[in-house]
């Protein structure tokens, strides 16, 4: 079993957080995407829309998708649960990572992926909606810190993958210069937390 890797993008981050707080280890082999090597002939058999990470198993089924991989772990090592420990807990963690992903994640990559020259003929920009979605982002920043008045972390009362979502989406937005506003201090309360974890180190 390994893992295929890298330290520039979010989405691998959020595998290596996650396995860090389940207190999994697993090998990691970095994938050179600046030199666009996860888009070659050889890295899409392992995954065809040639995305970081993919998880290889020993018996060489290839998982792709950073949540997918985190589910696999979730179902073999159960303790701690990061997608919740009953039927309740799990649909609200659901629901919180989908609508951390949908709103915050997805905005702040396009917001990167859209204008900067790393993906110039790597895929269809469209500068303009680059901006849309840096305000999208920062439209969610609002109402997450509002909606965190109630609560220690995003889905309630124990650290879940929806945290780990929200903490690499607004550390990853930093380049894009999308970042938590002086006033939201619930945000910031509740990143403060999430990085003090040893394992946002990851």
């Amino acid at each position: 079993m390994k893992i295929y890797d890298s330290q520039a993008a979010p989405n691998p981050r959020r595998v290596r957080v996650f396995l860090a707080e389940k207190g999994i280890q697993v090998p990691m082999e970095p994938v050179d995407i600046v030199a666009a090597v996860n888009r070659g002939a050889e890295f899409r058999k392992k995954n065809v829309t040639a995305g970081v990470p993919v998880l290889e198993l020993d018996d060489g089924t290839y998982i792709a998708e950073s949540v997918a991989i985190c589910r696999y772990f979730e179902e073999i090592q159960p303790q701690p649960p990061l997608f919740g420990a009953n039927a309740k807990e799990r649909a609200v963690v659901e629901m919180w990572q989908r609508r951390i992903e949908l709103n915050l994640l997805i905005p702040v990559a396009d917001a990167f992926r859209q204008r900067h020259d790393f993906f110039k003929g790597r895929i269809r920009q469209v500068p303009a909606y680059a901006e849309v979605q840096k305000q999208n982002a920062e439209d969610a920043l609002k109402w997450i810190d509002e909606d965190l008045a109630g609560r220690r972390f995003i889905a309630g009362d124990h650290y879940t993958i929806a945290d780990i979502t929200a903490m690499i989406a607004i550390d990853f937005g930093r380049v894009s210069k999308i970042a938590i506003a002086p006033d939201q201090k619930n945000l910031a309360r509740w990143h403060a937390e999430v990085s003090a974890r040893p394992s946002a180190k990851a």
